[in-house]
């Protein structure tokens, strides 16, 4: 070969994260909704650190008012500020998405690889077993059961959605890994004498990362939505506001003809769980090898 010719440079191989990142930027629909959810996101942090919505417990006005300079939502019956119960209420449901979702997420991811890296197995048996036990109990039930067990714990709902929502997870990562544990490169570690958990954590927990994080989005809008229903129905939140009480407080004002209550707390939590599920649609489609 002359010496003068330059070798030709292999061609670098985008990895699926920097393809998806690319992908999920030019996604108008995804950018936005992103943008919705930081700015709740923003918000729980402003609450957390006592920047804003710090007086939602306070009795500010004479009763029940309509939406004022002062009062954007009105008050309620107690006198208290409805936008500032709606902000605060921000906070308690990140605090509760984010810990569900991230506790779940980490169960499934653990259980789901174990079981499917022992597929065929007793212990995938066992685990089978228990997921489908748990499957018969009525969600609504099981948390009830947990919240008198713990006697009205305030993290019992917190337990209780974390009991349940890691089973959806398992069943996906197990298939995943079952698929994956017949491939070259884990054949191969194993015939170099890897140790089994290295093989799990290095080998093929990392190739399931993008089933996960879009199950952790999705485990956060279930969690939000279970967290609203459980405090209409008295088993949620305890010495705290969330857009779930505001709303049980409402139903007895609408009747009245005040809606302020209720528009205040179904409005927010419909735009940040709509805006969530098209950042999930957008994160998975951005995500699906196949249309990469």
């Amino acid at each position: 070969m002359d010496q003068g010719s330059s070798a030709v440079a292999p061609e670098k191989r985008e990895s699926l994260w920097t393809k998806a990142f690319h992908k999920f930027t030019r996604d108008k629909v995804g950018m936005i909704s992103l943008s919705v959810v930081g700015l709740y996101l923003l918000t729980a942090i402003l609450v957390w650190l006592g920047v804003i919505a710090q007086g939602w417990d306070e009795l500010l006005a004479d009763g029940q008012m309509g939406p004022t300079a002062e009062y954007w939502f009105g008050t309620n019956i107690n006198g208290q500020d409805i936008f500032q119960r709606a902000i605060y209420s921000t906070k308690t449901a990140f605090e509760v998405g984010l810990t569900v979702a991230v506790v779940a997420t980490i169960t499934g991811a653990l259980v789901g690889s174990t079981t499917g890296y022992f597929s065929g197995t007793w212990i995938d048996e066992l685990f089978l077993w228990l997921m489908n036990c748990l499957d018969c109990i009525p969600y609504y039930l099981m948390v009830a059961a947990f919240a008198v067990a713990l006697a009205d714990n305030p993290y019992a709902m917190h337990i209780a959605m974390m009991s349940c929502f890691w089973m959806g997870t398992a069943r996906l990562v197990r298939g995943e890994v079952i698929k994956l544990k017949n491939m070259e490169f884990t054949e191969a570690a194993r015939s170099l004498g890897v140790p089994v958990y290295r093989v799990i954590f290095k080998h093929l927990l990392p190739n399931t990362s993008h089933i996960l994080l879009v199950e952790m989005t999705l485990l956060f809008i279930t969690a939000i939505k279970s967290e609203v229903i459980l405090s209409f129905l008295g088993l949620g939140v305890k010495d705290s506001i969330s857009w779930g009480l505001m709303i049980a407080e409402a139903s007895g004002e609408v009747t009245a003809g005040h809606f302020c209550n209720f528009f205040a707390s179904s409005g927010m939590l419909f735009v940040l769980v709509l805006a969530f599920n098209m950042f999930s649609d957008s994160l998975q489609d951005a995500l699906d090898p196949r249309k990469i």
